[in-house]
C-alpha cells in the first residue's frame, strides 16, 4: 500500500526481556542469529524506514548482556527502558516511557521481539484500517486447521468451529492512553493478559481484526529459525 497521506503517525514498544525458555538455545531468542543480523535486528527493521514512525521503545531485561552489542542500538530513532517479568509489564514500561514525550490519543504498535518477518504490506495495511478506527486492532490470521479442544486428560472434549477462529499476531495497534489504562486494570485485578488486545478486550472494548499474512511468524521453537531462514540468506 502507498497511501503515505492516510496512514497515521505511530510509535512502537518491543517488548524484549524474554529470556525464550522454549528454543533450548544459550541466548535468549530475539539475540539468535537469523542470516547476518540477529532476529530482534531484523524485527526493528521492519519499522526503521517508516516515513510515519515516530519512535521506538525496546524494553529489554534489566541484566541484559547483548543490546548494547548491536549497532542497531545507537540509532536516534530508538530507545530502551527496563521491561518487567511479564510481557504486559514490559509493554507498561515502554508505554510509561512514552507518555512523557507522546500525546494520549497517539497509535502506538507494540510488536513481539522474536516476530522478524513482518512484512511492509500488512504494517501499511494494519496502519491504515485500524488507523480509522476508534478502537484500534491487530494483524491475525483465520484458522486453516481443523481445531481441537481438550479436557484435563489430554482428550479431544469438542471440534471447534475454524470459521470464528482466528489466529492472533502482532503489531497491535492501539491508542496510548486506552492501552496504558487496560493493561493497568487487567493487572490489578490479576487478569490473565496474553496480549494487548486481550487487555482491550477486557476492559470492554472489541479491537478490530485484520487479515495478514501467515508468514509473520514468531520464533518460538528452534525449528522457526529453520524456517525462517530463507527470507533472510542475503540480510
Amino acid at each position: 500500500m502507498k497511501n503515505n497521506d492516510q496512514i497515521p503517525p505511530f510509535w512502537v514498544v518491543i517488548p524484549a526481556a524474554g529470556i525464550g525458555s522454549r528454543m533450548q538455545a544459550a541466548v535468549p531468542k530475539q539475540y539468535l542469529p537469523l542470516g547476518r543480523l540477529t532476529v530482534l535486528e531484523h524485527t526493528i527493521n521492519c519499522f526503521l524506514e517508516h516515513p510515519k514512525l515516530l519512535g521506538i521503545v525496546v524494553c529489554i531485561a534489566v541484566e541484559d548482556n547483548y543490546w548494547n552489542n548491536l549497532a542497531v542500538s545507537k540509532h536516534h530513532s530508538i530507545q530502551t527502558t527496563i521491561g518487567g517479568k511479564e510481557r504486559a509489564d514490559s509493554v507498561l514500561a515502554g508505554l510509561s516511557l512514552l507518555a512523557k514525550q507522546a500525546q494520549a490519543d497517539d497509535w502506538v504498535l507494540v510488536h513481539d521481539a522474536a516476530r522478524p518477518n513482518l512484512q511492509r504490506e500488512d504494517l501499511d495495511k494494519l496502519l491504515l484500517v485500524a488507523g480509522k478506527d476508534s478502537v484500534g486492532g491487530l494483524l491475525a490470521v483465520p484458522a486453516k486447521d481443523t481445531l481441537k479442544q481438550i479436557d484435563h486428560a489430554g482428550r479431544v472434549k469438542a471440534t471447534l468451529d475454524r470459521r470464528v477462529i482466528w489466529q492472533a499476531l502482532t503489531p497491535q495497534m492501539f491508542h496510548l492512553d486506552q492501552l496504558q489504562s487496560a493493561l493497568q486494570l487487567g493487572l490489578k485485578a490479576g487478569q490473565s493478559i496474553t496480549d494487548e488486545a486481550s487487555a482491550l478486550e477486557l476492559a470492554g472494548y472489541s479491537p478490530l481484526l485484520v487479515e495478514g499474512r501467515s508468514d509473520n511468524l514468531k520464533v518460538t521453537h528452534p525449528e522457526d529459525i529453520q524456517w525462517l531462514a530463507p527470507y533472510f540468506i542475503n540480510l
